[in-house]
């Protein structure tokens, strides 16, 4: 049987913390940013968490990480 393979977009952008969730950036924050008010660029700063929802499609994604 060979190999699964890990998805190559998805480990460039989800890490796996200690305890078995998903960290994951947060999106609409790169660019166009000067019709965006400075309170929403101030909440899509930092990081969050993969919602439990979607943690059967992060495993399928991320397979051997511990999900």
């Amino acid at each position: 049987m060979p190999k699964m393979k890990t998805k190559s977009g998805a480990k460039k952008r989800f890490r796996v913390r200690p305890g078995g969730t998903v960290k994951r950036g947060q999106a609409f924050k790169r660019h166009i940013l000067t019709k965006k008010s400075t309170k929403l660029k101030r909440h899509h700063r930092g990081t969050l968490t993969v919602r439990e929802t979607e943690m059967g499609r992060m495993a399928q994604m991320l397979p051997g990480r511990g999900l």
